[in-house]
């Protein structure tokens, strides 16, 4: 094996269709030390697929397949192999009949199995993309090494064997055959299919580098790199040239969408720097993340994630007595659900759910069973269209000032819950969706001009 390797994962955008994934295969072949790459599905099909495992009605089950098949083709229809159409043809045909047993009855076993079909397609399609280019390439089926636990929808890799299977199935044969193969897909004990979750590709790139002692990961999506905010939502946010992984990861559990939350934990345990960068437009540069930075500054970005559910739990029965907290957690423990933010009064409890990288909601997690247990000890309100702001930093718990220099943007705005203390790398509210944006444009202005 030669002493530099790189592994390059391609987002949703970098394979939506066949310009994209031309582009995407220039920046693979640029390099010789390219050797493996980690595609997403094409763009949109993931959110389809997901769909049909909430089991549609005939009438809208037949619209959405169209759609996968729509985007698929348009990518078909410019290449010339039969093979790579008939094996299309095959996987959309097991997507219908998965889409009619969702209808019948939903599962989350069943949504994995689904939502897998966009990262096999988007493979299969690019490697004849790079045949017909006459590169030495070979599809591989990520399955065979990334096991993970049993929990569908947002698995937990099992790191040991993910090295042992990658070393013994991966590793003899990077130096002679490129090798693309999927993002975001898992196996389990039975060989039931599993997610890591929304966004995960980027973390199989890491596992991945981790057990081939990777020289760098490439993350190429449609931004050149990672940026003092949304630039979408502030056409004046900067671009950052260097980030450390504290930072990165703070960013993406916080909604920066060009990161999985958990994508920097195996390159931060194993020293493996990231660069981030636009598949569009490559020679623009981009971001690069590594352990530490030369004088992180003390406000690095405001990420905003959307889509939050606020639970209150209130009970005077809470007052001055133990357990009462634990009581929760081990009800939430049992129904698999991890609590993101957290604030206490002496009578209740306000908490936001984490769905990060999962395919569910807030809401999708609050099932008749959870609520009626917690009821039983507690009043339960719940409370949808809210986000959360997150101001991402450095030793911000430590600074003086902080406060003022964050709140004056606020002051026409209305706060639902404050976390500050815990994490000296962020501090993070609630607020309406309505006033989301405007939120974070008044902080990006305050915090960092423009």
């Amino acid at each position: 094996m030669s002493q530099t390797l790189i592994i390059s994962k391609f987002g949703g955008t970098s394979v939506a269709d066949f310009y994209s994934m031309n582009h995407s295969a220039d920046i693979v072949l640029s390099n010789n030390n390219t050797r493996l790459v980690v595609l997403s599905a094409s763009a949109g099909i993931t959110n389809l697929l997901v769909s049909l495992s909430e089991g549609q009605e005939q009438r809208h089950r037949s619209y959405l397949l169209n759609e996968i098949s729509r985007i698929q083709y348009a990518i078909i229809d410019f290449l010339s192999s039969k093979i790579v159409r008939n094996e299309i043809n095959v996987m959309l045909e097991n997507i219908a009949m998965l889409s009619d047993a969702a209808a019948l009855a939903t599962s989350q076993a069943l949504t994995d199995e689904l939502v897998s079909y966009g990262e096999l397609m988007s493979t299969l399609l690019f490697v004849e993309v790079l045949r017909e280019r006459e590169v030495n390439v070979q599809w591989f089926d990520i399955r065979k090494v990334m096991y993970t636990n049993e929990r569908f929808g947002s698995a937990e890799p099992d790191v040991v064997r993910i090295k042992e299977n990658a070393t013994r199935l991966l590793l003899p044969y990077i130096e002679q055959v490129l090798i693309v193969t999927q993002g975001f897909i898992g196996t389990e004990s039975k060989g039931r299919t599993t997610t890591l979750g929304r966004g995960g590709s980027d973390y199989t790139a890491a596992l991945l580098g981790e057990a081939l002692k990777a020289t760098r990961i490439d993350i190429w999506t449609d931004v050149a790199g990672i940026y003092t905010t949304d630039p979408r939502i502030v056409p004046e946010a900067k671009r950052i040239q260097e980030i450390s992984f504290e930072e990165a990861a703070e960013m993406a559990t916080f909604g920066a969408k060009v990161l999985h939350p958990a994508t920097l934990l195996p390159a931060l345990r194993s020293d493996i720097p990231v660069f981030v960068g636009s598949s569009k437009d490559p020679v623009s540069g981009g971001t690069r993340i590594c352990n530490k930075t030369k004088n992180p500054p003390l406000f690095r970005a405001v990420a905003l994630r959307r889509h939050q559910t606020l639970v209150t739990l209130h009970s005077l029965n809470m007052l001055h007595t133990r357990g009462f907290l634990a009581q929760v957690f081990e009800i939430l423990a049992r129904h698999n659900i991890s609590v993101d933010l957290i604030t206490t009064s002496e009578v209740s409890i306000a908490l936001t759910l984490d769905t990060t990288g999962s395919t569910f909601t807030g809401i999708s997690l609050l099932n008749e069973e959870l609520l009626s247990e917690l009821s039983s000890m507690c009043h339960v309100a719940v409370e949808e269209h809210i986000a959360l702001v997150a101001i991402i930093g450095n030793k911000l718990s430590k600074a003086c000032g902080v406060g003022k220099e964050i709140f004056e943007a606020l002051e026409p705005f209305n706060l639902r819950m404050i976390c500050y203390g815990a994490s000296n790398y962020n501090l993070c509210f609630l607020v309406s969706t309505h006033d989301a944006e405007a939120v974070v444009r008044a902080l990006h202005k305050n915090l960092f001009g423009g």
